[in-house]
């Protein structure tokens, strides 16, 4: 870059969850001889993103995270303009204008397609549909149809089981999060009494973590159900258990739990289900009436085969909690199977397979909606690495003032919100919450912490206020 030594480099991160935040940090604290200018930009008025937007309010680190991406921000080094949409506020060719290079963290709100016949029927939803509802994404319905009293959830990963214990739990009992008004009052009406977790591997094999499975017993009122004829372990599972102590763990809680026979006349239940592989939802007048799956058996390897048996559940709602993916970016090569930029090593590839200079991507949008919110880490080093190896071949910015991002908003009639704004907004949530207090429940009163703000002009108005 010719003018890298007389100003800083001008970088832009679309996205302020976990993802972009990482990246920012990372690139703030390399060792450089040169000076950093850093925008974190993203679509919705507060950062954090899947960590606000994605993770079950009960969730029991979401603080610990949410502090540690706060201490990051606070700091002042890097910037937070909120409620900019890349595609529609800002084209690419804006931003490129603007700043040397851009890192693309926009995470994976998505749920992967599941087909097989009747998951198209009414009553049939995608988990992250439904976790967008309970964590008050604001471009979302304020409803949800809750009116089953027995549920299918289909898969064996952390999102299955957030899905199921929010399902299943009493809303009085999420009080103490910072659940919406609007999704408490839904989950109180909830006739639900089953709520079924159904997977297509063996115990062994599950994907969820033990802190994750723990919860479930957690929560009031709700009785455990296993069923022994899940519990198959081949040479693999074997194997895999004695080799991994986080497997180990939870498959030592499933047999506990199984001996413990944890049947307590609770109210409601929840049933773990293992080697079943969903063939086909059942419909009656248009709506979900039951779900029919093929049983599995282990092959030795720790996979899979059919049985040829076949069960069927009577349920009344369906959800599948099988993955998610991300979204196309505007002028962005993509990859429409994995839900992905192509890149390497998070360079940005175009469609030729070359890599776009000055353009990155880092978090889920890189590698696919896999591993643990740690992970995107591991993956932003990579990102930050490579970016800073091309420093002195990055096409350079032909406007990199730092205001000059702030008089094309403004001049566009962008209602963007800031770090001081995102303060405003969270000290704003506490005080509802503050207000609140006590709430009667049949356990006695209880206080909240603080109840989140849904509507998106409500945030944009009490961020710039």
């Amino acid at each position: 870059m010719s003018d890298s030594a007389v100003r800083p480099l001008r970088v832009a991160i679309i996205g302020a969850g976990p993802a972009g935040v990482y990246a920012a940090d990372i690139l703030t604290k390399a060792e450089r001889e040169f000076e950093v200018s850093i925008d974190l930009l993203d679509a919705y008025p507060a950062p954090y993103g899947l960590i606000r937007y994605g993770v079950a309010p009960d969730h029991p680190r979401i603080k610990g995270i949410v502090n540690a991406l706060h201490k990051v921000l606070d700091r002042g080094d890097i910037r937070f303009l909120g409620n900019v949409t890349y595609g529609r506020d800002l084209k690419l060719h804006d931003i490129r204008d603007m700043y040397d290079a851009v890192i693309f963290a926009t995470g994976a709100i998505k749920d992967a397609r599941m087909d097989i016949p009747g998951i198209d029927l009414e009553g049939s939803f995608g988990a992250a549909d439904f976790v967008s509802w309970y964590d008050g994404q604001p471009d979302v319905p304020r409803t949800w149809p809750l009116e089953a009293k027995e549920i299918a959830v289909l898969g064996n990963g952390n999102v299955a089981l957030d899905v199921a214990r929010v399902l299943s739990k009493h809303a009085e009992d999420l009080l103490v999060t910072e659940i919406p008004d609007n999704v408490f009052a839904g989950l109180k009406d909830s006739p639900v009494t089953d709520v079924h977790i159904f997977g297509r591997r063996g115990p062994a094999q599950v994907k969820f973590t033990p802190l994750e499975l723990r919860e479930l017993s957690h929560s009031r009122d709700v009785d455990i159900v296993l069923y022994p004829e899940d519990f198959e372990f081949d040479e693999a599972s074997d194997a895999l258990i004695k080799s991994n102590n986080q497997v180990k763990t939870m498959v030592n809680t499933l047999t506990n739990w199984i001996v413990e026979e944890q049947d307590t006349g609770a109210s409601r239940r929840l049933h773990l289900h293992f080697l079943h592989n969903p063939i086909e939802v059942l419909g009656q007048d248009g709506k979900v009436a039951g779900i029919k799956f093929e049983r599995q058996e282990l092959d030795g390897t720790g996979n899979v085969r059919g049985t040829g048996e076949i069960v069927e559940y009577p349920v009344q709602a369906v959800y599948r909690a099988i993955g998610y993916l991300g979204s196309e970016l505007a002028e962005i090569e993509f990859d429409d199977k994995r839900g992905v930029i192509p890149n390497e090593g998070g360079r940005v590839l175009d469609a030729a397979g070359s890599h776009v200079p000055g353009l990155y991507a880092t978090g889920w949008i890189k590698r696919g909606p896999v591993g643990l919110i740690g992970h995107t880490k591991g993956d932003a080093l990579e990102t930050i690495g490579n970016l800073l190896e091309d420093r002195l071949s990055l096409p350079v910015a032909s406007n990199p003032d730092e205001d000059a991002i702030i008089k094309l908003l403004e001049s566009r009639g962008v209602d963007y919100t800031t770090w001081e704004g995102w303060k405003k907004l969270d000290a704003h949530e506490i005080s509802l919450g503050i207000a609140a207090t006590p709430t009667q429940t049949s356990n006695g009163p209880v206080d909240r912490a603080r109840i989140k703000v849904v509507e998106r002009e409500e945030m944009v108005r009490i961020s710039r206020d």
